[in-house]
């Protein structure tokens, strides 16, 4: 196998090189997924006019689907228990507090410095 300068064939892919686009059938005589779907194109489906569930829809009707889209994705949420609430809650506000008092005593010195170097 010769490798080409922008060659996207691989055996992994399936289309090892000097395979034949024209090739569309598969071993047992039926036609391949590709062929399928041209076929299914010149036949006016997929194609054309869309029609059925892949319609479009009106505007309510996307903004429902939305929001029951939004309610679905919430019910998936593990919510804390109350007592992890608390518990995050207070780990959270000693962790601000903390580095509030951090930055607070640098402030200080670094104000104490200034003053001293520069009187």
């Amino acid at each position: 196998m010769t490798e080409t300068t922008g060659s996207t064939a691989t055996p992994e892919s399936g289309n090892p090189e000097g395979a034949d686009a024209a090739d569309e059938t598969t071993a047992d005589g039926k036609l391949s997924r590709r062929e399928r779907r041209r076929a299914n194109k010149a036949d006016g489906g997929e194609g054309g006019k869309k029609s059925g569930k892949r319609a479009k829809k009106g505007l309510f009707a996307r903004m429902g689907i939305f929001y029951r889209q939004i309610i679905a994705e919430l019910r998936k949420v593990v919510w804390p228990t109350r007592s992890q609430l608390i518990q995050y809650t207070t780990v959270v506000v000693t962790f601000v507090i903390v580095l509030m008092l951090l930055v607070a005593g640098l402030d200080w010195v670094f104000a104490k410095g200034a003053f001293w170097l520069f009187g």
